[in-house]
C-alpha cells in the first residue's frame, strides 16, 4: 500500500498527487512513468513521473480524470492509500550534451514536460518553453515554467490568456527567424505533436515526442502499446513502454497511434460513468 501524502488540485479536471514511494523516488528520472492500481480489483493505468523528492521518498504524479480509474483517484485524500506503484518503467529522456531546447507542452502533457524543463534548467541548457491550453481556466503550472525556463510563451486557443492560438505559431515565428535548437522536445496530444513535427522538419531539427498510448503491463508483453515507426522506408513495430515512451517524432506513424487511440474513448467514458453512478450510491 502507497499513502498519499499531498494533493493538490490544479484544475477541475487536473489533479496532483505526492505519494510515498521511497525505492521509485530513488530511481525515477525524467521521461519515466510508473503503473499503479487504485485497489485490488483495479485495472493497471500508466501515469509519468512529474517529480520526485528523494528526500521525503515521494513521487508526484499529475493525471486528467477522464475514466474510471482516474475518477476513483481523485476522491482519495492525503492519508489515503492506493494499491500499487509500481516503477520506474521505461526510458529517461536523453538529455545529454544539449545546449539550447525548445520543450512544447499541450494541457495535461505539461505535467510530463515539466520535470524535463527542470532537468534541463539544473543542468544550465538554454531552455524555450512554450506550453498550450484550450483556455485560461484550465492552465497548469505557469509558475514552475516560468522558474526553470530562460523564455516561456503560453498560449490559448480563445485567447483568453497568454497568445492566441496553438503551439506552433509561436515555434514557426521563431524557427523562420533563424532560431537554432539542438532539440525539439513536445509533450501532449498527439494531434498536437504530430503538427510539431510538421513544423520543425523543413528546418531539420530533432524533435523527441512522448507517446502514451495504453498500457496494462509495463513489459511488453500485452502488446498494446505498439506503435509503428517508419525507418528508413522500412515499418517497424516498437513498444511504448519498452523502448520508450520518448521517440523519434520524424518516425512516428501519427495516423495509426491516433486510430488506435480512439478505440478506447468510449469504453473509458462508460468506466468514468459507471464510476460516478457509483459514488453518488454511496453518497446516498
Amino acid at each position: 500500500m502507497y499513502k498519499i501524502i499531498k494533493k493538490r488540485v490544479l484544475n477541475s479536471a487536473v489533479i496532483e498527487l505526492h505519494i510515498e514511494a521511497p525505492l521509485v523516488a530513488k530511481k525515477a528520472k525524467p521521461g519515466q512513468f510508473i503503473i499503479l492500481r487504485v485497489d485490488a480489483d483495479g485495472e493497471r493505468i500508466p501515469l509519468t513521473v512529474a517529480g520526485t523528492d528523494a528526500s521525503n521518498g515521494t513521487v508526484k504524479i499529475i493525471y486528467q480524470i477522464v475514466g474510471g480509474t482516474t475518477k476513483k483517484l481523485s476522491v482519495k485524500e492525503e492519508g489515503d492509500y492506493i494499491e500499487d506503484f509500481v516503477g520506474p518503467l521505461g526510458v529517461a529522456t536523453h538529455l545529454e550534451g544539449l545546449k539550447k531546447v525548445c520543450v512544447v507542452g499541450g494541457g495535461v502533457g505539461c505535467a510530463i514536460a515539466m520535470p524535463i524543463v527542470e532537468a534541463l534548467h539544473k543542468m544550465g541548457v538554454e531552455t524555450t518553453s512554450i506550453v498550450g491550453f484550450r483556455n485560461k481556466d484550465i492552465v497548469i503550472l505557469e509558475e514552475e515554467f516560468k522558474a526553470n525556463s530562460d523564455r516561456l510563451i503560453v498560449m490559448t486557443d480563445d485567447g483568453s490568456y497568454g497568445r492566441h492560438g496553438n503551439v506552433t505559431v509561436p515555434l514557426k515565428e521563431m524557427l523562420e527567424a533563424g532560431e537554432k535548437f539542438d532539440m525539439i522536445i513536445t509533450i501532449g496530444p498527439l494531434i498536437m505533436m504530430k503538427f510539431v513535427v510538421a513544423t520543425a522538419k523543413p528546418f531539420e531539427i530533432p524533435v523527441t515526442v512522448s507517446m502514451n498510448p495504453v498500457m496494462i503491463d509495463g513489459t511488453g508483453m500485452c502488446g498494446g502499446c505498439r506503435l509503428t515507426l517508419n525507418r528508413n522506408g522500412e515499418k517497424i513495430t516498437k513498444f511504448a513502454c519498452v523502448y520508450g515512451p520518448d521517440f523519434n517524432g520524424y518516425e512516428i506513424d501519427f495516423d495509426e497511434a491516433m486510430s488506435r487511440g480512439r478505440m478506447y474513448a468510449d469504453f473509458e467514458r462508460h468506466a468514468y460513468e459507471e464510476s460516478c453512478n457509483l459514488f453518488k450510491k454511496e453518497a446516498k
